[in-house]
């Protein structure tokens, strides 16, 4: 069965940063490409970016590109994403999930395997 479970959101100060994390079970965690995505109150769950194997390619969503950062440590099954300058708009419930092989990464409905998500609430 596999798990994922994120870790490390919270209330923060715009300007601020946060690292999120997610740690998996039950999957081979090197070879799939995990995503990030986030859900704020009233609005569609939105593509944050993500990150493949094997060669770790990461992409991202507009509205956070050159402000976040994806990583991934294959040994610990863990994968980050570092937010820096954050603004309020940045305010959402922030989801992991996985899936294996080809795919659009930033579909949601590619992805079967979600963790529980994360609250990040930046204030102004």
């Amino acid at each position: 069965q596999v798990q994922l479970v994120e870790s490390g959101g919270g209330l923060v100060q715009a300007g601020g940063s946060l690292r999120l994390s997610c740690t998996a079970s039950g999957l081979t965690f090197s070879r799939a490409t995990m995503g990030w995505f986030r859900q704020a109150p009233g609005k569609e769950r939105e593509f944050v970016g993500s990150i493949n194997w094997p060669g770790g390619y990461t992409y991202y969503g507009d509205s956070v590109k050159g402000r976040f950062t994806i990583s991934r440590e294959n040994a610990k099954n863990t994968v980050y994403l570092q937010m820096n300058s954050l603004k309020p708009e940045d305010t959402a419930v922030y989801y992991c999930a996985a899936r294996y092989g080809s795919g659009a990464n930033i579909v949601k409905e590619s992805y079967p395997y979600w963790g529980q998500g994360t609250q990040v609430t930046v204030s102004s």
